[in-house]
């Protein structure tokens, strides 16, 4: 007979303690679910741009990030959500992700004016120059 392997799925689950990014860009716990569409979440990051303040909020409007704070109790105050927030160490493990560099990537590329796009226009034009120079000489050798 064969053998029948049954394990865990590799979905994101919506779970206590799941920590959500919303549309806003910011970050958020869930603290309690209140039905299959709505969740009562709490943000306490000390980065003041990921900061949620508690609400409820729509699982339409957010995306379930791969971060849990294991053993959050249900329906926990502001006070213990904070805590367990810095002892699991979320505002590192979210500046970790690639999610993360990828925002802030496109938010400094936002952030640039006219002569700072003209500067990384020449400074990519001498990389390729640079590039194409060193595989010419390979080219040459070989």
């Amino acid at each position: 007979m064969a053998e029948l392997n049954i394990g865990a799925t590799a979905w994101r689950r919506v779970e206590v303690g799941r920590v959500l990014k919303l549309e806003s860009g910011s970050l958020a716990a869930i603290v309690e679910i209140i039905d299959h569409k709505r969740a009562l979440v709490d943000g306490p990051s000390s980065n003041e741009k990921l900061v949620t303040p508690r609400g409820e909020v729509s699982f339409a409007n957010t995306l379930l990030t791969p971060i849990v704070i294991d053993k959050l109790p249900r329906g926990a105050r502001t006070a213990t959500v904070k805590k367990a927030w810095e002892a699991a160490g979320i505002d590192a493990k979210w500046a970790a992700t690639n999610w993360a560099k990828k925002q802030e990537k496109q938010e400094k590329r936002q952030a640039l004016t006219d002569f700072d796009r003209f500067k990384v226009m020449r400074l990519k034009k001498q990389r390729r120059f640079e590039e194409r120079k060193a595989l010419a000489k390979i080219k040459s050798s070989a």
